[in-house]
């Protein structure tokens, strides 16, 4: 194979990249080690940033979050719920803080409204009583895996490639120059070479170890964050705690459900990131003084990401470096057509795929300039089935006798299921139900995939697109995915639903789950 530009990574950077490549008329091939939003792009709040929460330590970051935040409500709107953002102080927090945080958002030319905490309470009754300020500001809820799924539809269309599951494990360099990528097929073990002209390193938090492959070692920090899904949502707008960022002080809405989180724990290996129960007994503590409706909730999941952090080595925990991103050239480790873009944050990967895109572009002799800024985001079909209430909605309006109710906790119909299939089998892949449980709700509630994994099997089944063991091992698989994130919530009403899960699968289908 070759290419024009290899982009690897396929976070919300990556995907975004690939779009302003083939916008611009570039031959580009996209790999991803594992699957898209693997990382960090897929493990976040979902949350759309006014910038506000770095308006005191980080003015620029703030700034690019207001911007850029801007842009994809105008550009890329199917994908953002604009729910509007509330800053809450509760007794005890820092007064003077309070006092000048409308001062920074001024300064970051962020709108920024003070609100009657009585007034805030009767449009969010979860806010807690104890509240003493309340702001408002122009905070959303962005789904990262639309963003992702419909940025990667347009430019395939346009002509892009993308490899899943395709890592890249060496460079042939000459000199100066990187000539060849060797790409491993993490399912079947095969390699492939690929011709390049540039190379985009767009790894996230895996960034390091691609650039020492290439001979160019990056500076970086790992900050793990943890965060915890709420049975139901608890609140439409999205709500901080108004002080300097710390752990569990923001409460997501995410369709049906709410996420609260996060923590800031540096570490240092990408192996093995879990979230663990001392991180979840912290962050119902600390999020309860905002929010006291979370000391007690149904919590049916945890999930973990890493923060690829770049930049001088802050406090113990990361949260003194900059949410700024970088853009390495490499030319001080010798390369003329190798290019690293990590850190950031997912409100402003259009402007990190736009400064990356402009380095190559002016490498290759490109001219055209970029255009994601002005030209709306397609809807794509391959990206609407991640939205909450999407699916429940297309299969009222049409139910069918032969489109059964895969998931009943998320309402997905097998309809959704071989349309998913269909298209990842057009692209050339051999589709998972992980696959699947990524670009739906599959999965996605309170049972956890206890029921709709088998039906889903079971559907693949009945068209003849699993056959032999196929399905059992594609729903252990997609359990241990799952599982991953149950075990540190499991009290209460979900410890149940964990038992009445093992009492389906290790006790009647003797399916192991460890």
């Amino acid at each position: 194979m070759e290419t024009q530009v290899l982009i690897i990574g396929g976070g919300v950077t990556g995907t975004a990249l690939m779009r302003d490549l083939a916008l611009r008329g570039v031959d580009c091939i996209l790999v991803e080690q594992d699957d898209l939003n693997a990382g960090a792009s897929g493990r976040n709040h979902g949350l759309l940033h006014s910038g506000a929460r770095y308006v005191s330590n980080d003015q620029e970051a703030a700034v690019e979050c207001r911007i850029e935040g801007d842009i994809l409500k105008r550009l890329a709107g199917q994908t953002i719920q604009d729910t509007g953002g509330y800053f809450v102080a509760v007794q005890g927090d820092d007064e003077r803080f309070v006092a000048d945080f409308p001062g920074y958002c001024q300064k970051a030319g962020i709108r920024c409204q003070a609100v009657d905490p009585a007034e805030a309470r009767a449009h969010e009754p979860s806010v807690s009583p104890n509240a003493i300020a309340v702001f408002e500001v122009p905070d959303a809820s962005i789904d990262p895996f639309r963003l992702s799924l419909e940025s990667v539809a347009q430019a395939r269309r346009l002509g892009a490639r993308l490899l899943r599951r395709s890592q890249v494990v060496n460079f042939q360099r000459v000199g100066g120059r990187v000539r060849a990528a060797t790409v491993r097929d993490r399912v079947t073990g095969a390699e492939r070479t690929i011709q390049v002209e540039q190379v985009v390193n767009a790894a996230g938090a895996w960034a390091r170890e691609v650039a020492l492959l290439a001979g160019a070692p990056i500076e970086m920090l790992y900050s793990k964050g943890t965060l915890l899904v709420t049975h139901g949502r608890l609140a439409h707008r999205v709500i901080n705690r108004l002080r300097k960022p710390s752990n569990a002080d923001i409460l997501m809405p995410g369709g049906t459900v709410s996420i609260i989180g996060t923590t800031s724990i540096r570490v240092e290996s990408l192996d093995d990131i879990y979230p663990s129960v001392a991180e979840v007994d912290q962050i119902v503590e600390d999020a309860a003084a905002m929010v006291p409706a979370l000391g007690t909730v149904r919590y049916i999941r945890a999930y973990a990401g890493v923060r690829p952090l770049v930049g001088a080595p802050g406090g113990s925990d990361g949260r003194s470096v900059s949410r700024g991103f970088a853009l390495f050239d490499h030319h001080e480790h010798g390369l003329e057509n190798f290019a690293a873009i990590t850190g950031g944050k997912l409100t402003t990967c259009r402007l990190m795929a736009e400064r990356a895109a402009d380095l190559v572009c002016a490498r290759l002799g490109v001219t055209t300039p970029c255009v994601t800024a002005t030209v709306p985001l397609p809807s794509a079909d391959e990206g609407r089935w991640t939205e909450p209430g999407h699916a429940p909605r297309a299969w009222m309006r049409a139910p069918a006798a032969d489109d059964p109710l895969i998931c009943e906790c998320e309402m997905v119909s097998g309809s959704v299921i071989r349309n998913l299939y269909a298209h990842l089998v057009a692209a050339g892949d051999t589709p998972t139900l992980t696959d699947i449980g990524l670009r739906s709700r599959v999965g996605k509630g309170a049972c956890q995939g206890a029921f709709c994994a088998v039906r889903a099997a079971a559907h693949l089944y009945q068209y003849g697109d699993f056959q032999g063991r196929r399905g059992l091992d594609e729903i252990i698989d997609f359990f241990r995915e799952r599982w991953g994130g149950q075990h540190p919530v499991l009290w209460g009403e979900q410890l149940a639903q964990a038992e009445l899960m093992e009492a389906l699968h290790c006790g009647l289908f003797g399916e192991e789950l460890r």
